[in-house]
């Protein structure tokens, strides 16, 4: 059994990794959905269609390779806690590090597939439009305290 802290860690590492790449366009939420953002980006009903179905794609790998991570990390704990040799753990360490790299690809690709059924004048407004957002949502760690949005 894994220890709480160590899937705190790992789900905290995810969360991490799955945020870092491509910010230009994510906003955590689906923005092709957004009545303002259909009508400031001049979205088609394909063009969201299709976003729909790339992202529910990427979702069910995401969601596979998630499950994958979870079950490589209990190896790894177990193996921790067990004080097994430092090779066997280099190995399994590089098995969890090979699925969390899958898992960033795998949303990487999904960002830029969005960013595909776009055209180029509506690719530049959802730049603006993601600028907007990030200032109008910043992350907690930054805000001044008190301040709850």
């Amino acid at each position: 059994m894994t220890p709480i802290w160590l899937r705190r860690l790992g789900l905290t590492a995810l969360l991490l990794a799955l945020a870092a790449p491509v910010r230009a366009q994510s906003f955590g939420f689906p923005w092709w959905r957004d009545a303002q953002f259909q009508r400031e980006l001049a979205l088609t009903a394909e063009q969201r269609s299709r976003i729909d179905a790339i992202v529910q794609d990427a979702l069910t790998k995401l969601r596979q390779k998630n499950q994958e991570l979870t079950q490589q990390e209990d190896v790894l704990s177990r193996m921790i806690a067990s004080n097994a040799d430092e090779s066997v753990i280099v190995t399994q360490v590089d098995k969890v590090e090979g699925v969390r790299a899958h898992l960033n690809k795998t949303r990487t690709l999904m960002l830029l597939h969005e960013r595909q059924v776009l055209t180029p004048d509506q690719r530049v407004k959802l730049n603006k439009l993601h600028e907007q957002w990030v200032k109008d949502h910043p992350p907690a760690s930054t805000r001044p305290r008190g301040d709850v949005k």
